[in-house]
Protein backbone atom coordinates (compact mmCIF):
# COMPACT_ATOMS: atom_id res chain seq x y z
CA UNK A 1 0.00 0.00 0.00
CA UNK A 2 1.59 3.45 -1.06
CA UNK A 3 2.17 5.93 1.54
CA UNK A 4 1.19 9.54 1.85
CA UNK A 5 2.63 12.26 3.79
CA UNK A 6 -0.30 14.56 4.19
CA UNK A 7 1.06 17.75 5.20
CA UNK A 8 -1.72 20.31 5.47
CA UNK A 9 -2.71 23.34 7.78
CA UNK A 10 -6.12 24.41 6.98
CA UNK A 11 -8.71 21.11 9.54
CA UNK A 12 -11.09 21.06 6.44
CA UNK A 13 -8.89 20.55 3.67
CA UNK A 14 -6.50 17.85 6.04
CA UNK A 15 -9.64 16.05 6.98
CA UNK A 16 -11.30 15.25 3.36
CA UNK A 17 -7.92 15.00 2.00
CA UNK A 18 -7.19 12.27 4.66
CA UNK A 19 -10.72 10.52 3.85
CA UNK A 20 -10.38 10.59 0.04
CA UNK A 21 -6.90 9.46 0.15
CA UNK A 22 -7.77 6.46 2.53
CA UNK A 23 -10.22 5.64 -0.49
CA UNK A 24 -8.39 5.43 -2.94
CA UNK A 25 -6.06 3.19 -1.02
CA UNK A 26 -3.14 4.89 0.30
CA UNK A 27 -2.03 4.75 3.60
CA UNK A 28 -1.75 8.21 4.87
CA UNK A 29 0.01 10.07 7.58
CA UNK A 30 -1.14 13.64 8.25
CA UNK A 31 0.71 16.48 9.72
CA UNK A 32 0.20 20.20 10.44
CA UNK A 33 3.47 21.64 10.19
CA UNK A 34 6.90 21.11 8.83
CA UNK A 35 8.91 20.76 11.65
CA UNK A 36 6.80 17.66 11.88
CA UNK A 37 6.79 16.63 8.71
CA UNK A 38 9.96 16.35 8.71
CA UNK A 39 10.40 13.63 11.49
CA UNK A 40 7.25 12.07 9.91
CA UNK A 41 9.87 11.19 7.12
CA UNK A 42 12.37 9.56 9.03
CA UNK A 43 9.10 7.49 10.83
CA UNK A 44 7.21 6.94 8.08
CA UNK A 45 9.04 6.58 4.59
CA UNK A 46 6.59 7.97 2.65
CA UNK A 47 6.47 7.09 -1.31
CA UNK A 48 4.96 10.42 -2.13
CA UNK A 49 4.79 13.98 0.13
CA UNK A 50 1.23 16.26 -0.82
CA UNK A 51 2.07 19.76 0.92
CA UNK A 52 0.27 22.88 1.36
CA UNK A 53 3.09 25.97 0.93
CA UNK A 54 1.44 27.89 4.41
CA UNK A 55 2.55 25.97 6.98
CA UNK A 56 3.55 27.71 10.64
CA UNK A 57 6.73 27.63 11.48
CA UNK A 58 8.82 25.62 9.12
CA UNK A 59 6.51 26.59 5.56
CA UNK A 60 6.47 24.44 2.52
CA UNK A 61 9.22 26.47 0.62
CA UNK A 62 11.67 25.84 3.99
CA UNK A 63 10.53 22.06 3.78
CA UNK A 64 11.28 21.41 0.31
CA UNK A 65 14.41 23.07 0.60
CA UNK A 66 15.67 21.01 3.28
CA UNK A 67 14.16 17.47 2.13
CA UNK A 68 16.01 17.66 -0.92
CA UNK A 69 18.88 17.95 0.68
CA UNK A 70 17.98 14.28 2.20
CA UNK A 71 15.42 12.20 -0.26
CA UNK A 72 14.44 12.17 -3.58
CA UNK A 73 10.78 11.28 -2.44
CA UNK A 74 8.17 13.16 -5.11
CA UNK A 75 6.53 16.47 -3.51
CA UNK A 76 3.29 17.94 -4.63
CA UNK A 77 2.33 21.14 -3.95
CA UNK A 78 -0.88 22.70 -2.89
CA UNK A 79 -1.09 26.35 -4.17
CA UNK A 80 -3.71 29.49 -3.86
CA UNK A 81 -5.05 30.44 -7.71
CA UNK A 82 -2.47 32.91 -9.51
CA UNK A 83 -0.18 32.34 -6.97
CA UNK A 84 2.63 32.23 -9.28
CA UNK A 85 5.44 33.77 -6.79
CA UNK A 86 5.28 31.10 -4.90
CA UNK A 87 4.39 28.12 -7.65
CA UNK A 88 7.52 29.06 -9.11
CA UNK A 89 9.99 29.68 -5.98
CA UNK A 90 8.34 25.85 -4.33
CA UNK A 91 9.45 24.10 -8.06
CA UNK A 92 12.97 25.62 -7.91
CA UNK A 93 13.07 24.43 -4.54
CA UNK A 94 12.13 20.90 -5.53
CA UNK A 95 8.73 20.07 -5.73
CA UNK A 96 7.85 18.14 -8.64
CA UNK A 97 4.58 19.10 -9.53
CA UNK A 98 1.46 21.04 -8.07
CA UNK A 99 -1.78 21.27 -7.45
CA UNK A 100 -3.58 24.78 -7.79
CA UNK A 101 -6.97 25.20 -5.45
CA UNK A 102 -9.57 24.85 -5.31
CA UNK A 103 -8.32 21.62 -4.96
CA UNK A 104 -10.52 18.68 -7.30
CA UNK A 105 -10.69 14.95 -6.45
CA UNK A 106 -10.09 13.80 -9.93
CA UNK A 107 -6.85 16.34 -10.08
CA UNK A 108 -5.33 14.69 -6.91
CA UNK A 109 -6.08 11.30 -7.87
CA UNK A 110 -4.35 11.68 -11.02
CA UNK A 111 -1.13 13.64 -10.23
CA UNK A 112 -0.51 11.00 -7.34
CA UNK A 113 -0.97 8.06 -9.32
CA UNK A 114 1.11 9.75 -12.34
CA UNK A 115 3.96 10.46 -9.95
CA UNK A 116 3.59 7.02 -8.28
CA UNK A 117 4.06 5.51 -11.33
CA UNK A 118 6.66 7.45 -12.60
CA UNK A 119 8.96 6.82 -9.33
CA UNK A 120 7.79 2.53 -10.00
CA UNK A 121 9.33 2.65 -13.37
CA UNK A 122 12.89 3.71 -12.38
CA UNK A 123 13.30 5.77 -15.46
CA UNK A 124 15.49 3.04 -17.23
CA UNK A 125 16.17 3.76 -21.05
CA UNK A 126 15.03 1.17 -23.49
CA UNK A 127 17.55 0.39 -26.30
CA UNK A 128 20.76 1.86 -24.59
CA UNK A 129 23.80 0.61 -22.70
CA UNK A 130 23.21 0.82 -19.30
CA UNK A 131 26.00 3.18 -19.21
CA UNK A 132 26.96 5.71 -21.10
CA UNK A 133 29.53 8.80 -21.21
CA UNK A 134 28.88 12.14 -22.01
CA UNK A 135 31.85 14.38 -21.56
CA UNK A 136 32.33 14.69 -17.87
CA UNK A 137 29.17 12.90 -17.58
CA UNK A 138 28.56 9.58 -16.74
CA UNK A 139 24.55 8.57 -16.91
CA UNK A 140 24.15 4.78 -15.59
CA UNK A 141 20.91 3.79 -16.78
CA UNK A 142 20.63 -0.04 -14.82
CA UNK A 143 20.87 1.85 -11.62
CA UNK A 144 19.86 4.84 -12.39
CA UNK A 145 22.52 7.67 -11.43
CA UNK A 146 24.44 9.89 -12.95
CA UNK A 147 28.21 10.76 -12.09
CA UNK A 148 29.81 14.08 -12.50
CA UNK A 149 33.98 13.43 -12.67
CA UNK A 150 33.47 10.04 -10.93
CA UNK A 151 30.65 11.69 -8.37
CA UNK A 152 28.12 10.53 -7.78
CA UNK A 153 24.96 13.73 -7.81
CA UNK A 154 22.16 13.62 -5.76
CA UNK A 155 19.11 14.23 -7.98
CA UNK A 156 15.89 14.46 -7.04
CA UNK A 157 13.54 12.20 -8.97
CA UNK A 158 12.47 14.21 -12.08
CA UNK A 159 15.56 15.93 -12.18
CA UNK A 160 16.68 12.45 -12.87
CA UNK A 161 14.28 11.42 -15.14
CA UNK A 162 14.66 14.66 -17.00
CA UNK A 163 18.14 14.02 -18.04
CA UNK A 164 17.75 10.31 -18.47
CA UNK A 165 15.21 11.13 -21.10
CA UNK A 166 16.78 13.72 -23.12
CA UNK A 167 20.25 12.00 -22.78
CA UNK A 168 18.42 9.14 -24.60
CA UNK A 169 18.75 11.04 -27.51
CA UNK A 170 21.35 13.38 -27.73
CA UNK A 171 20.41 16.68 -30.23
CA UNK A 172 17.22 15.88 -30.35
CA UNK A 173 15.21 18.69 -28.94
CA UNK A 174 12.09 18.08 -27.14
CA UNK A 175 9.04 20.73 -26.55
CA UNK A 176 8.27 21.64 -22.62
CA UNK A 177 5.05 19.88 -23.30
CA UNK A 178 6.76 16.73 -24.54
CA UNK A 179 8.86 16.42 -21.41
CA UNK A 180 5.95 17.02 -19.65
CA UNK A 181 3.97 14.64 -21.11
CA UNK A 182 6.76 11.99 -21.41
CA UNK A 183 8.87 12.77 -17.71
CA UNK A 184 6.34 13.99 -15.80
CA UNK A 185 2.97 12.06 -18.04
CA UNK A 186 0.26 14.86 -17.63
CA UNK A 187 -0.40 17.84 -19.35
CA UNK A 188 -0.89 21.12 -17.44
CA UNK A 189 -1.75 24.32 -18.54
CA UNK A 190 1.21 26.05 -16.73
CA UNK A 191 3.12 22.79 -17.26
CA UNK A 192 6.05 25.02 -19.27
CA UNK A 193 7.12 26.45 -15.52
CA UNK A 194 7.86 23.03 -14.18
CA UNK A 195 9.87 21.93 -16.99
CA UNK A 196 11.62 25.30 -16.52
CA UNK A 197 12.35 24.84 -12.82
CA UNK A 198 13.36 21.44 -12.95
CA UNK A 199 16.07 22.54 -15.90
CA UNK A 200 17.35 24.95 -13.38
CA UNK A 201 18.04 22.82 -10.54
CA UNK A 202 19.52 20.32 -12.96
CA UNK A 203 21.76 22.91 -14.77
CA UNK A 204 22.90 23.58 -11.02
CA UNK A 205 23.84 20.61 -10.26
CA UNK A 206 25.18 18.69 -13.91
CA UNK A 207 26.84 22.25 -15.21
CA UNK A 208 30.23 23.59 -14.87
CA UNK A 209 28.52 26.68 -15.65
CA UNK A 210 24.79 27.00 -15.01
CA UNK A 211 24.87 30.27 -16.94
CA UNK A 212 26.29 28.83 -20.18
CA UNK A 213 25.24 25.33 -20.33
CA UNK A 214 27.19 22.22 -22.15
CA UNK A 215 24.55 19.75 -21.38
CA UNK A 216 20.79 20.71 -20.97
CA UNK A 217 20.59 23.47 -23.88
CA UNK A 218 18.15 25.41 -24.84
CA UNK A 219 16.68 25.88 -28.24
CA UNK A 220 15.06 28.94 -27.97
CA UNK A 221 11.75 29.21 -28.74
CA UNK A 222 11.72 25.38 -29.37
CA UNK A 223 12.80 23.82 -26.20
CA UNK A 224 15.66 21.54 -24.82
CA UNK A 225 18.13 19.23 -26.35
CA UNK A 226 20.74 17.49 -24.39
CA UNK A 227 24.32 17.99 -25.31
CA UNK A 228 27.32 18.04 -25.24
CA UNK A 229 27.82 20.23 -28.57
CA UNK A 230 30.36 22.56 -29.21
CA UNK A 231 29.92 26.40 -29.90
CA UNK A 232 27.50 28.84 -28.28
CA UNK A 233 23.65 27.52 -27.17
CA UNK A 234 20.72 28.29 -29.28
Amino acid sequence: MPRILLVQNDPAARNWLQSDLRRQGYEVCRVVSGGAALDAVDAFHPDLILLDLMLPGLNGIGFCRRIRSVSPVPVILITSRGDDFDMIVGLDAGADDYIVQPVRPDVVHARVRALLRRAESGGEGRGHTPTELHGGLTIDRSGPFVAKGGRHLQLARFELKLILHLSESPGRIFSRGQLLEHVWEHKHDCGGRIVDACVRRLRCKVEDTPRHPRYIQTARGLGYRFGPVCGPEW
